[in-house]
């Protein structure tokens, strides 16, 4: 989990910029080695950069979404590259080292069950589906929104255990399909009308989404004890306070 998002975009004028807003993003497969410092983006033409990250000198503060994160200009071909891609004029910049720029949480939870629950029920798209909501765990098992319930709560995954924080409130990101980065889906709209159905079987008036009628779909969580997760591995729930 160190390692997501060690490099990011921006515009000319040093906003964050990212699949949200260039869906061209997503065409682009990226690798970095930190041993050998070398970075590499491969384009759908089969174009390949790589060679070993260089910094520029001054120290570059970015807002993602309320907060700062800090980091340095990586010198070379890349802004090009990408910005000739993209038509866009962007700059890749490195975080500082002992910095986060992850989201708000590092881990970000969701079930199968509530993802095939809501293809069903919206004629989502069948491929990728589950990639355009980007998140870091996948569980299988429970019923559509489970995880819901699990707010407070520690989870055992694997040998690592969570503290799930809160719901993720989804972005116009989703809308995109995770392949060619062009939006295929009203995911929101989707999202929107099911949940409202949803919570309407459970008694809760429909006008009402949760979070006071923000989006949401899975949830945030915090590394209580860091260990190994793996495709198979057993998840136990448990209340946070004991």
């Amino acid at each position: 989990m160190s390692s997501n998002r060690r490099f990011f975009f921006i515009n000319e004028n040093g906003a964050l910029i990212n699949g949200k807003f260039i869906g061209q993003l997503t065409k682009i497969i990226s690798r970095y080695e930190p041993i050998t410092n070398r970075l590499g983006l491969e384009f759908p033409d089969g174009t390949l950069l790589e060679e070993p990250v260089r910094l520029g000198d001054d120290v570059i503060e970015t807002n993602f979404y309320g907060r700062s994160v800090y980091g340095r200009l990586v010198i070379g071909p890349w802004g090009k590259a990408v910005s000739d891609f993209t038509v866009r004029d962007v700059r890749l910049v490195q975080v500082l080292p002992g910095i986060t720029a992850t989201d708000v949480h590092p881990v970000t939870i969701i079930t199968a069950s509530t993802l095939e629950y809501l293809k069903s029920r919206s004629n989502a798209p069948d491929e990728r589906w589950s990639d355009r909501f980007r998140m870091l765990l996948e569980i299988d098992g429970g019923v559509e929104f489970i995880e819901d319930g699990w707010i407070g709560s520690e989870i055992r995954i694997g040998e690592a255990v969570v503290r799930v924080a809160g719901p993720v409130p989804r972005c116009v990101v989703t809308t995109r399909n995770p392949v060619t980065g062009e939006s295929d889906f009203q995911t929101l709209l989707a999202l929107r009308q099911i949940r409202g159905e949803n919570l309407a079987e459970l008694g809760t008036p429909t006008e009402h989404l949760p979070d006071g009628g923000k989006i949401l779909l899975g949830v945030y969580a915090d590394v209580v004890k860091p260990g190994k997760v793996w495709e198979g591995c057993s998840v136990h729930t448990r209340d946070a306070q004991n």
